[in-house]
């Protein structure tokens, strides 16, 4: 995957070019909009992360030539302006997805992993038992059937589906959540597992309390040593 990086803090881009390298992705980055818009035209990207504030070439522009040119490069808009007026405008001139500074770099991750997904057609079902969980289009359903959960129940049944035969901590769930911008409990995240757990008496799968280390998802009849 190859992401272009518009963005002119330095201290923003290097900290996103070495977060997003190691999670395995190319990255190529500019500084301002002039540079930004020259690359989108003689360069294939897999998502453009783009700052509305450039010098040069301001962010909403180069976004309204990409569209004009009928790119469909998946694009995420960073910016400082948090008014409801701006991020009206960059989604209306065809931006995806919208962060506002400060942000939590989880987020920003998962926000990447989303866009890139739905920019390359990867499949985004996760199955396990008799459970489905679609990360697109964020339902789950058992056995065919939709699942009521809230919007909590379903960040931290996304966690435990993807790694869903290992141990995910309290922390990383934690770190998950926390990304909404409030804090969460590890007595929170004991309430939310206790709601999932009767939501899911009948898909197959049980989640497992390790004592002291944190959370499996399994299938019905393994054992594996919880409480």
């Amino acid at each position: 995957m190859r992401v272009l990086l518009a963005e002119d803090d330095p201290i923003i881009a290097d900290g996103l070019v070495r977060a997003l390298r190691k999670a395995g992705y190319a990255v190529d980055r500019v500084d301002n909009g002039l540079d930004a818009d020259t690359a989108v035209l003689s360069q294939a990207f897999d998502l453009l992360i783009l700052d509305l504030g450039l010098p040069k070439m301001p962010g909403i522009e180069i976004l309204r030539r990409l569209r004009a040119r009928k790119c469909a490069v998946p694009v995420l808009i960073l910016t400082a302006q948090d008014g409801i007026e701006e991020r009206v405008r960059g989604l209306d001139a065809g931006a995806d997805d919208y962060l506002t500074k400060p942000f939590a770099l989880p987020e920003l991750e998962a926000r990447v992993r989303a866009l890139t997904r739905r920019g390359t057609g990867h499949a985004t079902r996760i199955e396990f038992g008799n459970l489905c969980y679609d990360q697109s289009e964020r339902i789950a359903k058992v056995s065919g059937q939709l699942v009521d959960l809230s919007a909590r129940e379903m960040a931290v049944l996304e966690v435990l589906m993807l790694r869903a035969g290992r141990l995910v901590s309290k922390e990383q769930l934690v770190d998950h959540l926390c990304g909404w911008g409030e804090e969460v409990s590890t007595n929170a995240i004991e309430v939310y597992m206790h709601r999932l757990r009767k939501k899911l008496e009948s898909a197959g799968v049980r989640i497992a309390t390790i004592r002291g280390l944190g959370y499996c998802l399994e299938k019905t009849g393994e054992a594996h040593g919880s409480a």
